[in-house]
């Protein structure tokens, strides 16, 4: 009996030593990470400045660009020379757009001016890679566009890809009696379907040929005719690819217009968002990211179509097939020729530089027509122009360099040397909806937007502090650990961007820390009302309330992932900040408290212990 006490009385004794003790290693690896993530959330309130960088193609001096600039009283905080040109810090953030503006007109490539945001923290913060959370739309300001993609042009020129094959077919095998004809009310969801009629044993033939040849089209016979339009899941593999193309195209517009922190991304089935924040001026930005033009390079043919030259008033006629299209440039550059009339310089790749090498090696001393065509938006829908922009006569054979000449102005031969290089879209775009937001809009919005998180946060303080006393200060340091991690972590998240919404996410994620550390401390009150010790309650106190709190949270954390997956701009926002804010504050209200309450009170073995 007695060796049953004493077995019963030490493992009481081993209890109460591993009662509420934490494992060295655990504490410092939180501790280590806390200050990793302090250390990225400190650029943040710091901000950032307006900044310009100029590329070796400007040809602009670094000392020039600071005289031109003072001279017009654009504040300039620095002038640091880099790799590639050199970076000119602003006072000022409204005068960036007009500094990029003087510096344009003074600059032999005005897209090598691009405008970019520096952090105003120390340089040793950026030295370690750290660097400020970015900003979304609503609080730097700028412009968003809304864009629809008209497929139809592509749809288009599927079926006359496929007209112009079959009529080949059926010349190759004798098929006389097939006429191949655009349905225009078979198939209404489609209407460049095809139709094709003639006698029953050619049509069987035809089919087989078809279904063998082009599996992505479906076939369909009625009597003698034959039926053919493409499947719903090529139509939908097609619109999808699409706008991928269009989105990387726009992309590589708005570098070549030097905003480097733009949001393009697909929004719905066939439109895109545009953001292009701390742009104000949306007319240049509207041009270049909407238009569609393409160049072709086409044989002269008196029976081809005849199109409207740009240098004169007849019209000329060209080889519907072009011996070059617009997607084998690679590099495209404004300049002038030995007269000094503006012309655009052109790159190919290889295959481009081969196709005209091979055509210009057996047509020297001939003309060959450079096509312009763009899609413009009409009452009948999206319609494309067309118009002869140079005739110029191949005087040797040609390689993967070239200069195309006949253009009005300069500006023209740079605005198109960019669409070039940043490329022709797939498909014509037109805007639907236009936003811009002032920079002083979006400071307001920061102002406004912080100034609701500080007074939240200064309140939820208050009143943990003077409820729960002992405990209050506590809860208070996990909140205020809480927010330094998720602003850490949206510093560090790649492509995590800060929005007015997201702010909102932030002053919820304070009361949602809160509400952990709430459930916990009711537990432990219960616990002692029982007439357990303080050091006994902490422990089922935090045993039983985590359960509870990691449905709340689960609950929660489902909604931001489903509004993550299905939003779009502000709102992901809203579900980044929601989603990180469950994590830090699951992590510091259950793990953080628990680590300073084990410290400090996790051997009190006081039963009247009020907190």
């Amino acid at each position: 009996m007695l060796t049953d006490q004493l077995l019963h009385s030490g493992r009481r004794s081993n209890a109460r030593k591993n009662l509420n003790r934490t494992s060295p290693w655990l504490a410092l690896t939180f501790l280590v990470a806390l200050i990793l993530l302090a250390l990225s959330a400190l650029p943040s309130f710091f901000g950032e400045k307006a900044a310009l960088t100029l590329g070796k193609d400007a040809w602009i001096a670094p000392e020039q660009a600071g005289q031109i600039l003072t001279e017009a009283h654009i504040g300039v905080v620095s002038i640091k020379p880099g790799d590639k040109g050199f970076q000119i810090t602003l006072s000022d953030e409204n005068q960036q757009m007009a500094a990029q503006q003087l510096l344009a007109e003074e600059a032999h490539d005005p897209a090598a001016i691009t405008l970019s945001m520096v952090p105003a923290a120390p340089q040793w913060l950026g030295r370690l890679g750290l660097s400020p959370i970015k900003l979304g739309l609503d609080l730097r300001g700028g412009v968003q566009f809304l864009m629809q993609v008209d497929t139809a042009p592509v749809f288009k020129a599927q079926g006359d890809a496929l007209s112009g094959a079959i009529r080949q077919a059926i010349r190759e095998k004798g098929l006389r009696s097939v006429a191949v004809l655009k349905d225009e009310s078979k198939l209404a969801v489609n209407p460049e379907a095809i139709k094709l009629s003639g006698a029953e044993k050619s049509i069987a033939e035809l089919k087989s040929y078809l279904v063998r040849s082009y599996p992505q089209w479906q076939t369909e016979s009625v009597g003698d005719a034959l039926f053919l339009r493409l499947k719903d899941t090529e139509r939908a593999a097609m619109v999808s690819q699409t706008l991928k193309e269009n989105i990387s195209i726009m992309r590589g517009r708005i570098q070549q217009l030097g905003i480097t922190e733009a949001v393009v991304q697909r929004h719905g089935e066939n439109r895109i968002l545009v953001e292009l924040p701390g742009v104000q001026d949306p007319v240049a930005a509207k041009r270049v990211i909407g238009a569609t033009a393409s160049l072709s390079f086409h044989e002269l043919s008196e029976s081809g179509n005849a199109l409207q030259t740009a240098f004169g008033e007849g019209r000329i006629g060209l080889n519907p097939a072009p011996v070059l299209g617009g997607e084998h440039i690679v590099d495209a550059r404004s300049g002038s020729d030995e007269m000094g009339r503006p012309s655009v310089n052109i790159v190919l790749d290889t295959e481009g530089g081969k196709r005209i090498s091979d055509f210009s090696r057996g047509h020297i001393g001939e003309p060959m027509a450079t096509r312009y065509s763009e899609y413009r938006a009409s009452a009948e829908g999206t319609v494309k122009d067309s118009r002869v922009i140079s005739v110029a006569t191949i005087n040797s054979q040609l390689g993967n360099r070239f200069s195309i000449t006949g253009l009005g102005s300069h500006e023209e031969a740079q605005e198109l040397a960019m669409l070039l290089r940043a490329g022709s879209m797939t498909a014509p775009v037109t805007i639907q909806k236009e936003r811009t937001i002032g920079p002083s809009l979006g400071a307001e919005n920061i102002h406004n937007g912080f100034a609701a998180l500080a007074l939240g946060m200064g309140a939820t303080l208050l009143f943990m502090a003077l409820w729960y006393r002992r405990l209050g200060w506590v809860a208070n340091v996990a909140l205020l650990a809480n927010l330094v991690m998720l602003l850490g972590l949206l510093a560090l998240i790649p492509g995590a961007v800060l929005t007015l919404p997201g702010i909102a996410g932030l002053v919820l994620t304070v009361g949602m820390a809160v509400d952990t550390n709430v459930l916990i401390f009711e537990r432990i009150r219960d616990k002692m009302k029982e007439g357990r010790s303080l050091a006994l309650a902490i422990d089922k106190g935090f045993a039983s309330a985590f359960g509870t709190i990691m449905d709340a949270n689960l609950t929660t954390m489902i909604t931001a992932l489903v509004l993550y997956a299905i939003g779009n701009g502000p709102i992901q926002g809203f579900a980044l900040t929601l989603g990180l804010g469950l994590i830090t504050s699951m992590i510091t209200g259950i793990f953080m408290s628990r680590l300073i309450i084990n410290w400090v009170y996790g051997r009190d073995e006081r039963k009247a212990v009020r907190i």
